[in-house]
Formats: structure tokens, C-alpha cells, sequence
């Protein structure tokens, strides 16, 4: 007579598969953490305390930075040092520099200070934020509420947001995470597990849990050159707010468009350079002056102070066609 046997869960086999599996658990969790380990120890170094000086006394709140260069640039966030125009930095090991303001835009809440000593200081590298994914690991680096150089760590939660800064003016393309921020933490670097800086940490929406905000990497590198070279940013306008969306495939095929992503127009101001050119919100602007706009990113980056008062091709799609105008910006005034 044939015996029927029923697997048994309980079995050794099935103990030591359990077992097998809680190990690979365990040592993938291990990894992780050794890999935020190290990279906090190679970005660590180049992260500051900011605190605003008034003829070389200290006044005002506490904030981050970080050094972005060897000789002394550290970026930080513009309502940290704003109305200032030097600052005390404190470093990993409690050495005290002295730093002045080059420039600040508030438009992107972006601020560039130089260390005034000669000493060569660790820095980190700004990396490429449109590599960024929904989901990717993430960790932020700064001094919550005075807490020296504290770690949280959290995910990409949404890209190209638009944060309204403390002048009024919208910020493009932020970066969303869950990684917990405080006041302190402002002006602090948003690292990817390359250990590459990918934003400038720069906002928290109060009374809300796991919505922070930081500005994006590609546009602080815009902001840098900027304030290097003319101690200010001189922008074209045209009048828009915008988001980054994807281009839908079929769309990309039929017109032979390289952009996997575009940027969705959602607002245009009245009487503005792009409300005279005939842009309307749900617009995907996919390129500008002949150049592609993959992104929000691009749309700022484009906008330089080369194309104030001159005309501009942008090719929109529009409900499924595509769209050709011309737009002639203007300079953006200060607030």
C-alpha cells in the first residue's frame, strides 16, 4: 500500500530554511548600516555649525553647512545667515573658522560663505540630483534643535516639489524626504549612499511628521557658479511655477523626444513673459532655446541671465501635440 506523506512545517528542514533566511536578513540589515556608517564618516567631517556674527559677535539662531571645496566654500541655507555678513563655523572636531558672506539668493534659500583661514578643510561632492529615484535611501546631516552633528536617516519620498520661501517666491524642483529634520538642521547636507550631496537641507512643514524639504543639488550647483561669479544670481523670468513629470512614452516615440521626463507647467502669473507667449498650465515644456528640459532642474538652470530680453524657442506637448512658441524673458527683480 502507497503512503501519502503531508509536509510537515515544523520539521527541521523548515527550521534551518527560517534560520537560513534570518541570517541573510541579519547580515543584509548589517551591511546597511555599515554602509550609512561610512559614508557618514567620509561626509561628516565636511558638514558645520553656522552661526551668524555681527561685528565678530555672535547673534542670531544656529544652523548647518557644508564645505563644498578644499579652500574654504561652504553653502548653507540663505535664512540662516541672512542679514549677516559674517559668520562663526564650528567643525567635527570643535575647531572654531571664521567665515564671511560671498552671496545669497533667497529665491532658493541658498547662501555662499568663504572660510577666512588658510587652512585646507575636508568638503563633499555635489552630486546629480536628477539620478535621484522615489524610494532611494537618503541620509541628512546637521545640528537639530544644537545637537551637534546628528544623523537621520529616511527615503526620497516625492521629486520636483515647489516650497515657498521666506520671501514669497516659490522654490523649484525641492526634493521631499522623510528623513527628520529640525530647526538646526537648515543649510545641512541630504547625502545619497554614494556619499555624494544631493540637496540642501532646508524646510520642515510645522505640525506634520515625515514631510521635510531639501533644495536640489543640480540647482545649487547653478546658484554657486552664480554667486561666485557675480555675487548674486541674475535670472530670466518668464513667469511660471512648474513640476517634474514624465513624458509619456507614446509621445516620446511619435515625436522622436529624447526626455523621459519634461516639466508641467501649473501656474503662470499674469501679464508675464509666458502668459504673452500663449503658455497655459498642463503645458509639458519638453525644450527651451533648443535645449532639452528634462525636469524642473533644467527649466531654472535655463533660465540664466543670457536669455533676459531675448527670444526664446520653447516646444511644449499640448494634449498630445506638439507645441512651438516663443517667449522673451525678462530679468527677475530681488525681492
Amino acid at each position: 500500500m502507497t503512503s501519502i506523506f503531508r509536509s510537515n512545517p515544523d520539521r527541521p528542514d523548515n527550521q534551518r530554511a527560517d534560520n537560513d533566511q534570518s541570517a541573510d536578513a541579519i547580515a543584509a540589515l548589517d551591511a546597511l548600516s555599515s554602509g550609512i556608517a561610512a559614508l557618514v564618516e567620509r561626509v561628516g567631517p565636511a558638514v558645520v555649525r553656522v552661526e551668524p556674527a555681527r561685528n565678530g559677535r555672535r547673534s542670531g539662531g544656529i544652523g548647518s553647512g557644508v564645505v563644498i571645496s578644499p579652500d574654504g566654500l561652504v553653502l548653507t541655507n540663505s535664512h540662516v545667515i541672512h542679514g549677516h555678513h559674517e559668520a562663526r563655523l564650528t567643525d567635527t572636531e570643535g575647531h572654531n573658522l571664521e567665515a564671511r558672506l560671498i552671496g545669497e539668493d533667497r529665491d532658493t534659500d541658498l547662501a555662499l560663505l568663504r572660510v577666512t583661514s588658510a587652512r585646507r578643510l575636508t568638503s563633499a561632492v555635489l552630486g546629480d540630483s536628477k539620478q535621484l529615484r522615489r524610494g532611494q535611501l537618503v541620509v541628512a546631516i546637521g545640528n537639530p534643535l544644537g545637537f551637534e552633528f546628528t544623523v537621520t536617516s529616511g527615503v526620497v519620498s516625492a521629486l520636483g516639489r515647489s516650497l515657498r520661501a521666506s520671501n514669497g517666491r516659490l522654490i523649484d524642483d525641492v526634493v521631499q524626504t522623510d528623513a527628520a529634520l529640525n530647526p538646526g538642521n537648515s543649510g545641512g547636507p541630504l547625502v545619497s549612499t554614494r556619499g555624494e550631496v544631493v540637496g540642501i537641507n532646508t524646510a520642515v512643514i510645522a505640525g506634520a511628521q515625515g514631510i521635510c524639504f531639501a533644495v536640489a543639488s543640480n540647482t545649487a550647483k547653478f546658484v554657486l557658479g552664480e554667486l561666485i561669479r557675480h555675487g548674486r544670481v541674475r535670472r530670466a523670468y518668464i513667469g511660471v511655477s512648474a513640476q517634474t513629470v514624465p513624458v509619456p512614452r507614446r509621445f516620446s516615440q511619435e515625436f522622436g523626444l529624447e526626455n523621459r521626463l519634461g516639466a508641467l507647467i501649473i501656474g503662470i502669473e499674469a501679464r508675464s513673459p509666458a502668459a504673452a507667449a500663449g503658455l497655459a498650465t498642463q503645458d509639458i515644456m519638453v525644450k527651451l532655446g533648443g535645449e532639452t528640459v528634462a525636469g524642473v532642474d533644467d527649466l531654472v538652470r535655463l533660465l540664466d541671465g543670457t536669455r533676459v530680453d531675448q527670444p526664446v524657442a520653447m516646444t511644449v506637448l499640448r494634449f498630445g501635440q506638439l507645441v512651438e512658441l516663443t517667449v522673451r524673458p525678462t530679468e527677475r527683480t530681488s525681492a
